[in-house]
Parts: structure tokens; sequence; C-alpha cells
């Protein structure tokens, strides 16, 4: 018979001894957590300590950061003036409140002319308007008079001259009525020719903008609004327009070589750019929304608006790695298109569609459209390396050429050597090439193309100089043209120079709002620099063409006359 196992159970402890364990456990647990809260105590401590520490070091590193962001501007600084690189301008505190300022003396060095300087006659060319005689006084008897002491005191009037002009009116017999009729530098105007002038002449060689150009006149007392001062700015110009564009069209046509380059020109809130074509002759600008090489063929076109296609065209296509079935296809098809639309759809019609066919294939056809109309293929255009004016015959230019040297950081004694070397040698070059330019030979020529090679082929311990030397090979037909051509310059100074001028208007003035207003800044810096270039005083310029008098020959025809002496 089998008999159930049941588990044997401990003995319960009393209630007194479960007590006990209980305290004990729980005296334990705490001491326990006492020594973790005085580890934990250490613990944050030691963390605030730490926080302390990098919070010194933070403030000694922000410190030391603001100490070396200050060197490294004083050592920037002193870089560029040792490459002679344009610094920042160090503009001086005024002088205007110092009292000793009335008390400098010539020569002091603070003002007036240099000791034992020649200073010339302030008189031989002023012209005297008017002459008051002012008597001595308390002069004693017997005293001897000899004649006057002469001091001349140059001055401006400024003052409005308002004219009412009265009008004869007749009525004839047989009913009609005759009135006199106004000067004609007056008719449609009511304001004088010289105020219109003035406002021309302020606004676009002043660079006085036109709200400060209206708050001027009004407070002189000229009753105009800002509307007025907007039209005479803006409206009916067609004459300058005219005149610009003719200055262009006689330029390429009497200038051995022109000069390019181009700036920004923000209008109606949009990026846009201002392009330049000049030389020592004229200076024209015109601003469009693109600056591509299709723009500046465009630009060099003038009002033609065909394109071609014939063997300058397929030639140009050619070279820029045009299909050979593209260059079949447009060769057999039509030949000439009146307008942009015209030309587009017969590139759809030959499913010329991707971008880079439609580039090549538009400046291609306006390349032969360009030489269609006379342009000259062996017309020179001068530049800085930037791509859309390599076009045609295309040199460089010397100065920015160099600069990509010049703008190499050497770390190292052995860069910097070979840096040094390097210019020394390309400015030597450059300086015998100003010679050859003065009196050309075939001696010095090959001397300065054997120099040019040697310097490009050189390997140098700086690679980055190396591959500076390289680019400098590549562009050596480029760079070497004027061995060829003696009569370009070496550097294109002449395009930033004159570029420089709208790019102060652009800074003063900020950007244009209406097509009127772009096409008159771009018509009246052309005016300014051309007339400049050709000894016109802007002012009688303005004011000839303002009042219709017209005696200063056009622009064009005295750029004629320079180019028949200058060529």
């Amino acid at each position: 018979m089998e008999t159930e196992l049941k588990p044997i159970s401990p003995p319960l402890p009393n209630d007194e001894s479960l007590q006990q364990d209980l305290i004990s456990h729980l005296q334990n647990h705490l001491l326990q957590s006492q020594e973790q809260i005085l580890v934990l105590k250490k613990v944050v401590k030691s963390q605030l300590e730490a926080l302390n520490r990098l919070t010194k070091n933070i403030e000694s590193l922000h410190k030391m950061n603001h100490q070396q962001a200050k060197e490294i501007e004083n050592l920037k600084s002193e870089i560029r003036r040792l490459k002679e690189l344009k610094t920042k301008p160090k503009i001086r505190s005024s002088k205007m409140d110092k009292k000793d300022d009335n008390n400098d003396t010539p020569g002091s060095g603070s003002g007036g002319k240099r000791a034992g300087s020649n200073k010339r006659s302030k008189h031989d060319t002023l012209i005297i308007h008017k002459t008051e005689v002012f008597k001595a006084k308390d002069i004693p008897a017997n005293s001897i008079f000899k004649g006057y002491q002469e001091y001349v005191v140059q001055g401006i009037a400024i003052q409005t001259e308002n004219t009412l002009f009265k009008l004869e009116r007749w009525q004839l017999p047989d009913g009609s009525y005759r009135v006199a009729e106004l000067p004609t530098d007056i008719k449609g105007h009511h304001f004088s020719s010289e105020l219109r002038t003035y406002i021309l002449y302020q606004h676009h060689h002043q660079c006085v903008t036109q709200p400060l150009l209206l708050s001027q006149l009004q407070e002189w007392g000229v009753d105009i609004s800002k509307g007025q001062l907007n039209r005479i700015l803006t409206e009916n110009k067609e004459a300058f327009h005219t005149e610009k564009r003719d200055i262009l069209s006689e330029g390429l046509s009497c200038s051995a070589y022109i000069q390019a380059d181009d700036t920004g020109a923000r209008h109606n809130g949009k990026n846009g750019y201002c392009t330049h074509i000049g030389n020592e002759l004229f200076a024209w600008f015109e601003s469009t929304s693109s600056k591509s090489r299709i723009n500046f063929l465009e630009l060099l076109r003038q009002s033609h608006t065909d394109y071609v296609i014939n063997e300058e065209a397929l030639s140009y296509m050619k070279r820029q790695k045009l299909a050979p079935r593209y260059l079949a296809t447009l060769s057999k098809g039509k030949k000439f298109f009146n307008n942009t639309t015209a030309w587009m759809r017969h590139l759809e019609d030959l499913q010329i569609s991707t971008t880079r066919l439609v580039r090549i294939t538009t400046e291609g056809a306006l390349v032969g459209g360009l030489l269609h109309h006379g342009f000259r293929i062996n017309m020179i255009i001068l530049s800085d390396d930037a791509g859309q004016f390599n076009i045609f015959q295309h040199a460089l230019c010397w100065i920015h050429a160099e600069r990509k040297i010049n703008e190499l950081i050497p770390f190292n004694e052995g860069q910097i050597k070979a840096i040094e070397g390097i210019r020394s040698e390309f400015w030597g070059i450059y300086h015998s090439i100003k010679d050859y330019k003065q009196a050309p030979s075939l001696a010095l020529r090959e001397e300065i193309e054997k120099r040019f090679d040697k310097k490009c082929a050189m390997k140098t311990c700086y690679e980055l100089l190396n591959g500076a030397l390289k680019r400098m090979w590549r562009n050596k037909t480029e760079l070497l043209l004027v061995l060829d051509r003696p009569e370009i310059p070496l550097h294109n100074n002449l395009s930033e120079n004159d570029i420089r001028e709208y790019v102060k208007k652009r800074k003063v003035s900020g950007s244009t709002r209406s097509e009127e207003g772009r096409r008159c800044r771009d018509t009246f810096t052309s005016l300014k620099k051309t007339c400049k270039k050709l000894g016109v005083r802007f002012w009688d310029y303005l004011n000839d063409r303002i009042s219709g008098k017209n005696i200063i020959v056009s622009l064009p025809i005295l750029m004629r006359e320079r180019a028949l002496v200058t060529y």
C-alpha cells in the first residue's frame, strides 16, 4: 500500500525575530544609501570643479581665439602689402574739428604746398566777371597813391532764374490764330536747358541719387516733382541712345583691337550683368540678364538680328566638337534666318534640342552672321581669360596671368623661393615684351619665346605652382599674341578702369527698376567715358546736346579722326 509523501515546510519564525531581521535589513540599506549619497556628493563636487576648470579654459581659449583672429588679419594685410595687392583703405579721422588747422603753414606737412615747390599763377586762366574797388580808410595827408593791390576771390552763383515768355498771339483774316514760337531748346519743356543739363550731369557724372538731387533742387527753390525729375533723366533720350549705338559701330570698324570685361548689374530685383567693350578710343556699356558667349556675340552684332550658316560658322562648330552628322545636316539646309524665332524653329526641325547642341550651333550661327556683316576676323579681343570672350583672335591679360601665381600661399622656404624665382622670370619676360613692342625684332622674339617655354617647363617643389605654370603653357598662344600684333596692350587694365565707373554708380544708386532707367544708365556711362577719352568735357557735351546747338562734333566722328592719328 502506497503512502503519500508531503513536503516538509520550514518552521515559521515568530513575530519578534521577523521584526528584528527587518530592522537590521533596513539599517544595512540605510547605511548603503548614505554611503552612496556621500559618493554622489563627491562625484558632483568633482564634476563642478571640472566644469569650473572647463569654463576658465573656454574663456582663455575664446580670448586666445580673438587674439589669433586679429593676428591673422594683420598677417593677411602684411601679405597683401608685400605682394602689392589691394589692401583695405585706411580711413583717417577728420581734422575739421581741430583748432590748429588754420595755423598750418606752407611746407609744414599738414597743409599748404611743399616748401620750395614751384607755384603756378592762379590768375592766368581765370575770367574776371566783376571788379570792386575798396578805398583805404584814415589816409594821412601828403600820402602818395601807388595803385591797387589785386586780390582775386573765386565764387559761384547758385540761384533760381525763372523766365516768363510772353508769346504774341494773332488772329489772321481767315479766323485762325498764329502764336510766336518758343526758342528751340525750350519747346516742350518747362525747365531751361541749363537746368536739365545740370540734372543729367549731377546724376550721371557725379553719381547723385534721384532723392538727393530732388531734395537739393527743391531747397534751392526749384518747383519740381519726383515724376518731372525722373522724366528729365529718362524720357526723350533717343538722340543720346543713337549716338551711343554709333560709338560701338565706329569703334569696331576703326579699331585694331577691343578690350572686354563684365560686372554684376541688378535690374528690377533680379541679378544681371553689364558688359564693357572699348579701348583707348571709346567705352561702351550694355546691361543684360546673361554674360554668356551668346550674349557677347549678340552685343557685337549690334542691331542685326539674323543668323547665318556659312563656312566660318561651320568651322566654329567643328572646333567646338559638334558631331559630324549635325555639321552635315546644317551644311545642306537653309543658310539665312531673319530672327531668333526662325532660327529656333529650324533647330527643332533638325531635332537639335539638347542644351549643348543648341548653344554650339547658335554661337556658330552668330559668328557667321557677324562675319557676314563685315566684322573683321582679325579683330583682337583682349580679356582677363573669361570664357565668353574667347572668340576670334583672343589675347590674354598678363596681369591676370601673374595673379594666379601671386595668389599662391607658400608653406615653407623652398616654396617661397620657387614662387619668387618664377615671378622674377615672369616680369623679366614682361619687360622684354615691352621692349619688343617699341622695336620689334626677330632675335628678341625668339629669345622671348624660349624664355617663356623654359619657364613653363620648370618643375618646382610646389605642386600648385607647377599647375599654374601648366595653365600658362596652355595659354601661350593668347599670351604671346602680342608678338604678332605689337599694337595691342599687355593687360586689361583699361577695361577694368572703365567698368569701375559702372561699379561705383551701382554701389551708390543700387539697381535700376525701369527699362528706360537701365538703358539711360548704360548710355550716359558710355558717353561720359568716351568723352573723357576724346578730351571732351562732359558738361560741355551735355549742354551742347540738350540746348540743340550741336556745335560739338559727333563722338563717332571724333573717334574716327583720333583713330587715323593713332593707327
